[in-house]
């Protein structure tokens, strides 16, 4: 007899997956191999930034209070007494009406409050003696970096679970971060499963198809911060096949199994979930593409069983596996980031919620999202152009060309909180 599953809310499967995300363990890595992983510790300033007043630009370095009466008719001229490079700090003490001449980046000196652009002085010598005349005043902080103007001792700059972009690894080095905290890559296992499979460099012969979603998975993987683990193909044989997941299960965060979980007569995980004693958490979500995502859960571990079909396993893993693993990265926001553009499709009523595949572009009035080709849950050629999910929640009356929608973003590096 054909089991009849009865679909949740993609809420619940939501709801029910993140019952069981949880944080991961942090790992030190050099700061060269920082980019691209995730904060394992929250980054606290132990020091201001920059750590002294700076010259804005080459020029001279003034007291302010000496320039009160400078006017073009009434110039005031300060006597040049050093010379003072980046990287070097004053030698002598600057006194009334005196000035020292200062490169850009250089440390202020301590008696001088302000700073002026070579060009707008005249300087010449007299005596033997260097002198520039200025015809302006000059506010005191004038032309300066000042001390903690970027970032304040004490302060927190990034917390725990922040993706690392180029600029963190800018000031991960500015605070001698020369080895960096991170949170450890999940270990996510992957198994194909289908006879009709063949391996990539394989020629096409009738009755198979190439195995696509193993490498559609751990770009996915890798894309979410993942280390992903490619455990090889699952063929319709189910002693073979639970042998295959019972032994893979002990070295890894979670693991993936993309097709088998239909009811045909070679869909075997539901079988092989019984006999591990998993217990499913569900195995239909009222969404589409991605219907037939099953998860179960073993001793706390996540078993996701996704779609064969590209575009549905794509999508279950976009909804139901990326938050997961984000929570093990640490991140306060995992779920993907939700936005609202103008919708450019036209898509009659469905009971089921629907994530359809898309492109987001600038219009004439705003942001637009486009769906991309056929709304098909076998189609690979649209995921290629998406790089984000339109949301269609099922029970509307349908939705039209200029309805504005949530879109979530597939791109991003940033996240949303749950719900949407």
């Amino acid at each position: 007899m054909v089991e009849k599953r009865k679909p949740i809310p993609v809420s619940e499967a939501v709801a029910a997956v993140m019952h069981y995300a949880l944080s991961g363990s942090p790992e030190t890595v050099a700061l060269e191999e920082s980019y691209g992983r995730y904060l394992g510790e929250d980054l606290i300033a132990d020091h201001d930034v920059p750590h002294f007043d700076r010259s804005r630009y080459d020029g001279y370095a003034v007291r302010s209070q000496d320039l009160t009466t400078a006017s073009p008719e009434h110039p005031v001229t300060l006597e040049v007494i050093e010379e003072i490079g980046a990287g070097f700090i004053a030698s002598k003490e600057i006194k009334p009406f005196q000035t020292v001449r200062i490169m850009t980046g250089a440390q202020m000196p301590d008696q001088c409050d302000a700073a002026i652009m070579f060009e707008l002085t005249e300087e010449y010598e007299k005596s033997g003696r260097k002198f520039i005349d200025i015809d302006r005043p000059i506010k005191s902080g004038s032309d300066l970096f000042h001390k903690g103007e970027d970032m304040k001792n004490g302060a927190l700059l990034f917390p725990k679970g922040t993706y690392i972009n180029p600029g963190i690894c800018a000031v991960l080095a500015t605070f001698g971060y020369a080895s960096v905290k991170v949170m450890k890559k999940p270990r996510i296992g992957i198994f194909a499963t289908g006879t009709e499979l063949l391996d990539v460099d394989e020629p096409l012969v009738p009755g198979k198809i190439r195995n696509s979603n193993a490498s559609m998975l751990q770009a996915q993987l890798r894309r979410a911060g993942a280390e992903p683990l490619y455990l090889g193909k699952l063929i319709d044989d189910f002693d073979v096949s639970y042998k295959a997941v019972s032994s893979a299960l002990e070295d890894l965060d979670l693991l993936i199994t993309s097709g088998g979980v239909s009811v045909g007569d070679f869909d075997y995980l539901p079988a092989i979930y019984k006999k591990l004693g998993a217990e499913v958490l569900f195995n239909k979500v009222a969404m589409r593409p991605g219907s037939v995502t099953t998860v179960a859960e073993l001793n706390g571990k996540l078993l996701y069983g996704l779609s064969g079909n590209p575009s549905s396993c794509y999508v279950g893993f976009e909804l139901l596996v990326r938050p997961v693993i984000k929570s093990l990265l640490a991140s306060k926001d995992p779920h993907l980031k939700k936005i609202r553009a103008k919708f450019q499709g036209n898509f009659p009523a469905n009971s089921f919620s629907r994530f359809i595949r898309s492109h987001l572009a600038y219009g004439n009035d705003g942001l637009e999202v486009v769906p991309v080709g056929a709304d098909k849950p076998n189609m690979v050629s649209t995921l290629a152009s998406s790089d984000a999910l339109s949301v269609l929640p099922g029970g509307s009356n349908g939705f039209s060309k200029g309805d504005v929608i949530d879109v979530l973003l597939l791109e991003s590096n940033e996240g949303s909180k749950w719900p949407w």
